[in-house]
Order: C-alpha cells, then sequence, then structure tokens
C-alpha cells in the first residue's frame, strides 16, 4: 500500500483501502458529500488529503494522520504554521454583481458536476465578468481548478458553514 501524503488523491484512498469512505465521514461529517457518486467519479480525482481537510474545515495535518492511523501507517510531524494566516484582503473586483449564482451543494444533490456546470457557466459570460458559487464548504479543488485556468479565484465564509466564492473570468 502506497503511502498516504497530503498531496494523495481522495479517489485513490477509495480505491485502495477498504471501508475508507467510511473512515472519512466518521472522521467528518462533512465528508458524507463522498456519497454522491459524481463527486468521487470527479472532484475526488483532483482533491488531495490537504484539499479534502479544507473543505471539512480542519487541519490537513490532522486530517493525513487520521487517515495513516486508520490504515495502519505511523503519523507524521508536519510543521504547519497555526494561526499565522492572515484573512486574505477580498479583492474589488468581487463588489462587482455577478453574472450567475451557482449552489455547488443543489449541483451535487442532483448527482451533477459543480466543475462541469462551473465551466459551462463560464463559457456564456464575458471577460471580466463574475461567477459565484454558494456551498456549505470551501470548494478548494474546484478553485485550484480555476486557478489553474487562469480565473481569479476569492472564497469567504459569510456565515457558519455558508461559503460564496468568486470566479472572475
Amino acid at each position: 500500500m502506497k503511502e498516504i501524503t497530503l498531496d494523495t488523491k481522495i479517489a485513490d484512498l477509495l480505491n485502495e483501502y477498504d471501508g475508507m469512505k467510511d473512515i472519512l465521514i466518521q472522521i467528518n461529517p462533512k465528508f458524507q458529500k463522498l456519497n454522491n457518486p459524481v463527486l468521487r467519479r470527479t472532484l475526488a480525482k483532483i482533491a488531495g488529503v490537504k484539499q479534502a481537510a479544507v473543505v471539512g474545515g480542519m487541519d490537513p495535518v490532522d486530517l493525513l494522520n487520521q487517515l495513516r492511523e486508520a490504515v495502519g501507517q505511523p503519523s507524521v510531524d508536519i510543521n504547519t504554521p497555526k494561526g499565522e494566516v492572515e484573512a486574505e484582503e477580498a479583492p474589488e473586483w468581487i463588489l462587482k454583481e455577478p453574472k450567475q449564482t451557482l449552489n455547488a451543494n443543489e449541483i451535487l444533490d442532483e448527482e451533477r458536476n459543480p466543475l462541469a456546470e462551473l465551466n459551462k457557466a463560464l463559457k456564456t459570460i464575458p471577460e471580466d465578468e463574475i461567477i459565484t458559487i454558494e456551498a456549505d464548504f470551501q470548494p478548494e479543488p474546484l478553485m485550484d481548478e480555476m486557478l489553474k485556468a487562469g480565473h481569479e479565484v476569492f472564497s469567504r465564509e459569510v456565515r457558519p458553514n455558508h461559503f460564496i466564492t468568486y470566479i472572475k473570468k
């Protein structure tokens, strides 16, 4: 069995370890979204342990060590600065009226792919316009994919378990 690291993809964990989905859900109830087959086929392939921790509102090293312990691997001690992360200054462009708002939870509940829906929506809006995504989690894997595609991204928790993520084309 491969060593589990912060970069290990969730899909690889689910494929390599029997009962991993249940272990993840036991660690953090937010991972119940893994019961959604669309999420397992899509986002689980691009999300690593570190990103999953952010989605679950957890410390990445804590999640990593709980997963390692669950499969019999020794804990690792990775120094992550605690409490040093400053709240990112909101960019001015988020004040612009969004052209469209997607609800990631509804998309997942309908067993559709949020990344595919976002890409479709982005094709319909002009350059420099904005789409927002609302969810009860920070959609870290989706945000990373948008940054890789050259879009500007900003996300914030507007109230407990309610995140708005802004994507500027």
